[in-house]
């Protein structure tokens, strides 16, 4: 089985060295791509001085276009499986073996990487974990699957799944509406319980005025695709 980690990265100068380090240290089995979305810091310089494997994008497509590039290049090269990854060091690298363990046990098309069934490092702010509490909530009111961590971008997907997200991906703040797709199209989403770290250096992506923003966009988009079923 060919498996690879996705690493989508904007502005990660200060970690993505250690990031790829922790792969390469933890997860052995697993190659990786940054896909570098047009970063405005030294990351893309950081990555060709230190011989790091990077997909460069020209202009900023942000995490959705990222993360879809990524899938792209992992089903143009016969990936099996392929995990997204955060390059700020947030995941951990250790339990990668053991989600794709568990997946093929279980047979599952998805895995995802929750802070939420063991409640152990790191929690998310306030905000943020009423956020995850309402999608988890809504997911389960639509599709009637329970989702305890919807907004986690650690996720392992199998090559069913990575075809569907090569051909289509969410753009904007893809987490709940990516897993809502796949729901929808008869595959099965399990979790597995991980211990995720505090975001060391950068910042998030959803500030406290943008929340307002991406808990009405999302929600609309899950409605949608919800009526493509």
């Amino acid at each position: 089985m060919k498996s690879i980690v996705l690493i989508p990265a904007y502005n990660e100068e200060k970690s993505i060295e250690t990031t790829v380090a922790d792969i390469r240290e933890n997860a052995p089995g697993f190659d990786y791509v940054i896909i570098n979305d047009c970063s405005a810091d030294e990351t893309l310089k950081i990555c060709e001085k230190e011989g790091l494997h990077v997909l460069n994008l020209p202009i900023n497509l942000g995490i959705g276009g990222a993360v879809q590039t990524g899938y792209l290049y992992a089903y143009k090269n016969g990936y099996d499986y392929a995990v997204q990854f955060d390059g700020d060091g947030q995941h951990d690298a250790k339990y990668l073996g053991k989600m794709q363990e568990y997946m093929e046990q279980n047979k599952l098309d998805m895995l995802i990487g929750s802070r939420f069934i063991e409640k152990e490092g790191f929690q998310s702010s306030g905000l943020r974990r009423f956020g995850i509490r309402y999608f988890s909530a809504l997911i389960k009111l639509l599709t009637g699957t329970r989702i305890t961590d919807p907004t986690s971008g650690m996720r392992m997907v199998n090559r069913d799944v990575i075809k569907l997200y090569a051909d289509s991906y969410p753009k904007d703040y893809p987490e709940p509406e990516s897993a809502v797709a796949i729901i929808n199209q008869g595959k099965t989403i399990g979790e597995y319980p991980v211990i995720m770290r505090e975001r060391s250096e950068g910042v998030s992506s959803i500030s406290p005025v943008r929340s307002v923003y991406y808990m009405i966009k999302v929600t609309l988009a899950i409605l949608v695709e919800m009526l493509r079923k």
